[in-house]
């Protein structure tokens, strides 16, 4: 696939927290973590969003026709070239990143990225941060005023102040990009208005998409646990229930659930119908904490808890263990981390798609961020540099089947990676060298999702049905691309508060009774506010 493999770290910061009680912390609304400061909502204006042009890739092994990621059961044998000329000046580009893997080796001792400034006649130069600490990086540099070339906002991480911040020392791309501009930039194009609403502020776009899977989170299982009971196709959530305890025995140390109670509670939402994080009807927004299908969900998780279907210790950390031998039937996951498990995993792995939890829910997939924020340009670039920066850019951002993606997920044919019966293979020095610095890469600029897993076709057969299952019923969030300061100021708390009710409520710790009046709480809080920004947000287009 396209994306790195090696973010399973930042995924569990930033993606896991997508779930019905971890809206706030997960950011991703196209003003998020772009909307604090003082008139985020007033400043919103109609803005036409970066005209979408696919980009010109090897044909797909599988059908596309409802939405799925482009699909290949085998490495393309020819790859595209989608950028005809180094795109470079010769200087060198500095970025501001973030990884959660090893700090990769410096240029002068990596074959990769020496061929990478070759490619892009430029010296690709990243400043790192290694595992937590960004806000306080990006806070210092911002300080400092010795600025990068290109700034990583991240979605999820609590950056203060950045319309203004924006506005003062960063480009205004909008003239570049926004409507058939993006056409000089063909893999730009490529990147498509889901990606695109979260690199918005104030009208304005003000970064590049850092592109990412559209799809949320999954509920994955080993087929073999579910084969007594018929496999995972259910009827409904008392039907899952029933299945449940059937497969229950607590003697033999078996249980069904995993103790990630928040996901779970996501997860049963989905049955019911539930909105992903708001429903929009007739202008105004409603909580999903508000709505009779998520109480409906949490409901159900209190009786699962109370059948004993969940591991009783809340801290394991053993979770995907457990569910290859057999101990555990369903755990969540997010969708790269589905990628990876399909990929790695010897088990028959299977996803549970949303289905009906009672005869008149009508069940929805909740789509994922689209992106993992934007780059911005900082305006110590006169305007030709900032022309030369979109253009490496665009290179970077280079669909699955280019040739330009191969080099920045593989590096170099000989030296990082082999050929064997048409699939790559990492050779050791590419193993030390590429995964390491592409994983940083990818949060300055990423490139459409594609399924393919080396040598396991059957996985991206099932990916590719879970797609296709679940696109009809996709539900993406109606705040994307629109701004709450609250959001920006309160929303790690009041993300924090409705995760601790949730495990009260499931865990017997709180009654059910008491969830209508931590709504109030919650909303009194900052909920009430959020709605309100929003609301006056949408109300302006």
């Amino acid at each position: 696939m396209s994306m790195s493999m090696s973010r399973r770290g930042f995924l569990g910061l930033a993606l896991a927290g997508a779930t019905a009680a971890g809206l706030a912390a997960c950011g991703g609304e196209g003003g998020g973590a772009a909307g604090a400061g003082k008139g985020g909502a007033d400043l919103s204006r109609k803005l036409r969003l970066p005209t979408y042009t696919p980009a010109k890739i090897p044909t797909p092994d599988l059908p596309i026709d409802a939405g799925q990621d482009p699909s290949y059961l085998k490495y393309p044998e020819q790859l595209v070239r989608s950028v005809p000329a180094p795109p470079g000046d010769g200087s060198r580009i500095t970025a501001l990143t973030q990884t959660w893997d090893v700090a990769p080796p410096g240029a002068d001792k990596s074959a990769y990225l020496q061929e990478l400034g070759k490619r892009l006649n430029a010296q690709w130069d990243m400043n790192i941060v290694v595992g937590e600490g960004y806000p306080d990086k990006f806070n210092a540099i911002i300080a400092s005023d010795d600025l990068p070339d290109l700034v990583w906002f991240p979605p999820n991480q609590g950056l203060q102040r950045v319309p203004e911040l924006l506005e003062a020392k960063f480009h205004d791309l909008t003239p570049h990009l926004a409507g058939d501009a993006i056409k000089k930039y063909p893999n730009l194009a490529n990147l498509g208005d889901v990606a695109w609403k979260s690199a918005v502020t104030n009208g304005k776009i003000f970064g590049v998409a850092v592109s990412y899977s559209r799809f949320g989170q999954v509920y994955l299982v080993n087929q073999d646990f579910w084969r007594p009971v018929g496999g995972i196709g259910f009827t409904g959530a008392d039907d899952f229930f029933q299945k449940s305890v059937q497969l229950l025995d607590a003697k033999r140390n078996r249980y069904v659930l995993e103790p990630a109670y928040v996901n779970h509670v996501h997860m049963f939402s989905q049955w019911y119908g539930a909105p992903n994080t708001w429903r929009l009807t007739g202008g105004k927004l409603v909580h999903q904490y508000e709505t009779p299908e998520y109480q409906a969900a949490l409901e159900f998780a209190v009786k699962c808890f109370k059948a004993g279907l969940f591991w009783p210790d809340a801290t394991l950390a053993t979770t995907k263990e457990k569910v290859a031998n057999g101990q555990l039937g369903a755990y969540v996951e997010s969708f790269p981390g589905f990628y990876n498990d399909a990929r790695t995993q010897k088990y028959e792995l299977g996803a549970i798609v949303p289905f009906a939890a009672t005869p008149d829910a009508k069940p929805v997939y909740n789509a994922g961020l689209g992106s993992v924020g934007f780059t911005a340009i900082s305006k110590k670039a006169d305007p030709k540099r900032v022309e030369m920066l979109l253009n490496v850019l665009n290179f970077m951002a280079a669909p699955f089947g280019t040739e330009e993606n191969q080099l920045v997920n593989y590096g170099v044919e000989g030296v990082h990676f082999t050929r064997k019966d048409g699939e790559l293979t990492f050779t050791d020095r590419g193993a030390a060298e590429v995964p390491a610095t592409q994983q940083p890469i990818s949060f300055v600029i990423g490139s459409p999702s594609a399924i393919y897993l080396p040598g396991k076709p059957e996985g991206t057969r099932l990916i590719h049905d879970f797609e296709t299952k679940v696109a009809p019923m996709l539900q993406e969030r109606v705040t994307t691309g629109h701004f709450s300061d609250t959001f920006t100021t309160k929303g790690g708390e009041l993300s924090t508060m409705g995760s601790d009710m949730v495990v009260d409520v499931v865990t017997g710790r709180k009654p059910l009774s008491a969830w209508q009046g931590f709504v109030k709480k919650w909303m009194d809080r900052g909920g009430a506010a959020m709605k309100a920004e929003y609301e006056a947000s949408i109300a302006r287009g």
